[in-house]
Formats: structure tokens, C-alpha cells, sequence
């Protein structure tokens, strides 16, 4: 059961890293012809805020719960 929350979390943190992260205008940091790396940025930089947030997010439930 333990495993299934934690999936839920680092899953819903990815949601909303994935969410926040178009307000950005990253359009003029891309060169022209580097659309697809200009991606993979984008979803290292959304996995990298999701994984830091559900680390943050479990971290506090459980030394909330000791």
C-alpha cells in the first residue's frame, strides 16, 4: 500500500511540475532545429522538480508521523 502512495505522489508532483512549467517562455533560450532536445530539457527539468517535490512531500509526512 506504501508503494502505491508513493507512485501517486511522485506522479501528481509530476503533473504539477509538468503544469507549472509552461508559464515559462522557453521558446527563446531554443535554437532554431533543437526542438527535440529543447523537449527532453523539459521534461528532465519537470521529472528533476517532480522527484525533489514527492522526496520533500514523503519526507515531511513521515517525520510528521514519528
Amino acid at each position: 500500500m506504501e508503494a502505491i502512495v508513493r507512485v501517486a505522489v511522485h506522479l501528481g508532483c509530476f503533473a504539477l511540475a509538468l503544469y507549472a512549467m509552461q508559464a515559462l517562455n522557453y521558446e527563446k533560450l531554443i535554437r532554431s532545429g533543437r526542438i527535440v532536445q529543447a523537449q527532453l530539457l523539459y521534461l528532465l527539468v519537470a521529472m528533476c522538480i517532480a522527484l525533489l517535490s514527492a522526496q520533500f512531500l514523503l519526507n515531511l509526512v513521515i517525520k510528521i508521523h514519528v
